[in-house]
């Protein structure tokens, strides 16, 4: 009997050291296909606490609708009286004489009226906004290197809701215009850092038939911090100043309450060697979703296992390949078209004649259905196709609008020279809710067309170009103050521009996430070839 037991013993402690030897080595991919789960209890946490983040970005980005917005005016004392041929409202201030009228609201209700940004000033509004979408081009460029090969996804977060808060708080200090402008430069860097990584960080936690879905759930809250605006701006209209102090609070209780909760990227700390800390973030997802990692599994890396020097895979850039080269060039250019409709848009909203407050809220719940729509049709449509049907859409909406603009007013010049036209504020509102879905789509399709070490940096490019399209937009809308038709006309032919360069880029869709360019390079070009000949053995 004693023999018995020790011979089974012994075929125990055998099996258990043969499983022990036996390693099972899988790439990050592969794990949290097999088992962490693509999209578990864990994933939507972690995805939930990072996209809390964009409504910073999102009120921060926006809030000049309503700081910079030009006023209402009217006679000092009432009446028309200072306005010689018709109501003063209909009239511009520019041919009035010094003290006989006054802004809605006094001079503090925004930054046109405090420091007299009209007339031969007028230009000069709109400076502060596109100095802004500048700050943000550079910062992204920053913080997207930053992210990738200094402190990763979590810590690049962190630091940009800081740096946030700080310069949203200083810019409700500013004593002039200039001062103001070089605040909105800072918290547009500042604030660069917070879509680009959170984005990332959601994605890459996920498994691959989620990614698009996941990186939709983000502009969900976007939208959000776009609706919140005019529930903040409304009870501080009488001060443009109240309204950054509120939102300068935000970022840092997120920082310091929320951000602590979120997990670092595994991908980009198994590519940075940290492979201990990716297995333990691995395990804890896998934990949260009930399930347990197998004892015997290793985390397979590309850049040690396929290409001997891990050092120069870590440093080797993007424009090092020609491929990886020529879809960055082609995805900047089609985000310099899409981001400068997208911000055009919304800011374009003053020149529609209806009330600021209900257009603004009217824009950001277009919002909602067009993050609903694009995350279903993810799920089984081509994200090249997708993509160029919603530019389509938004450029063939702007140019339409032409033929709805209000009607022009009797003797009337400047600001208030048309009365609004409902046909024109639907068909806008529809050209928006195409450019929205365009404008989160070309980042998820971003984030799917680079592997992991160079991922950050290529949709902080992709971030860059949308920001140089936006701040040219700001100087348009003052166009459009001038001439509504001609602004929608050159928002229309940018959107169309931007949706026929995808023919050039390839389709991305239930494709895995790679880590290296190497790699990518390599696997892209089996899979051509194995498509290549099924397409001949069809024949």
């Amino acid at each position: 009997m004693e023999e018995l037991q020790e011979l089974v013993l012994h075929r125990v402690q055998g099996g258990e050291a043969e499983a022990a030897a036996t390693k099972l080595e899988l790439t990050v991919d592969e794990i949290i296909e097999e088992y962490v789960g693509s999209f578990g209890f864990s994933q939507m946490v972690q995805v939930f606490l990072v996209s809390l983040a964009w409504i910073f970005d999102s009120q921060n980005t926006l809030v000049t609708i309503f700081s910079d917005a030009q006023p209402s005016w009217s006679c000092k004392g009432g009446g028309s009286w200072c306005a010689k041929g018709g109501l003063s409202e209909s009239k511009s201030v520019c041919g009035l004489p010094s003290g006989t009228w006054e802004w809605i609201g006094g001079n503090s209700s925004s930054t046109i009226a405090e420091w007299g940004l009209v007339c031969d000033h007028k230009f000069v509004a709109g400076l502060p906004a596109s100095l802004f979408f500048l700050g943000s081009l550079m910062g992204s460029a920053f913080y997207g290197r930053l992210a990738d090969s200094y402190l990763g996804r979590k810590n690049t977060v962190l630091l940009s809701c800081l740096l946030t808060s700080v310069t949203t708080f200083a810019t409700s200090l500013s004593p002039n215009v200039w001062i103001y402008a070089l605040l909105r430069f800072s918290n547009g860097f500042a604030r660069s850092g917070i879509g680009i990584c959170c984005l990332v960080l959601s994605t890459e936690a996920v498994g691959r038939k989620w990614r698009g879905q996941v990186g939709q759930y983000g502009f969900f809250f976007f939208t959000a911090g776009f609706l919140s605006l005019p529930l903040i701006a409304y009870p501080t209209r009488t001060s443009w100043r109240n309204i950054y102090k509120i939102i300068s609070l935000l970022p840092l209780i997120y920082s310091l309450l929320i951000l602590p909760f979120v997990s670092e990227s595994p991908r980009w700390l198994m590519i940075m060697g940290r492979t201990k800390e990716a297995f333990d973030v691995l395990n804890k997802l896998a934990r949260l979703n009930g399930k347990i990692l197998p004892k015997n599994l290793t985390i397979s890396n590309p850049s040690s296992t396929k290409f001997s020097d891990q050092n120069a895979t870590k440093s080797k850039s993007l424009w090092s390949a020609r491929w990886a080269t020529r879809r960055m060039i082609l995805v900047m250019i089609a985000g310099l078209g899409v981001g400068f409709v997208y911000y055009g848009i919304q800011l374009n909203v003053e020149n529609l004649n209806f009330n600021l407050y209900y257009t603004v809220a009217l824009n950001a719940m277009m919002e909602i259905p067009a993050v609903f729509i694009g995350s279903v049709l993810l799920s089984f449509t081509d994200r090249r196709v997708l993509l160029s049907m919603s530019a389509y859409i938004a450029g063939v909406s702007c140019i339409v609008c032409i033929f709805f603009s209000g009607k022009k007013k009797d003797g009337g010049e400047g600001k208030n020279e048309f009365r609004g036209s409902w046909p024109q504020l639907t068909i806008e509102g529809i050209g928006f809710m195409a450019a929205s879905t365009a404008f989160d789509l070309l980042y998820i399709y971003c984030v799917e067309l680079f592997p992991t070490n160079v991922r950050n940096f290529a949709v902080s490019l992709l971030r860059q170009s949308l920001m140089l399209g936006a701040s040219m937009a700001p100087l348009l809308v003052v166009l459009g103050r001038l001439s509504t038709s001609l602004s929608f006309l050159i928002f229309g032919g940018f959107a169309i521009f931007s949706g026929l360069l995808t023919i050039w880029l390839p389709e991305t869709r239930n494709a895995p996430l790679y880590e290296t360019l190497e790699q990518q390079e390599e696997e892209e070009k089996l899979c051509s070839m194995s498509s290549s000949g099924l397409e001949l053995g069809k024949q």
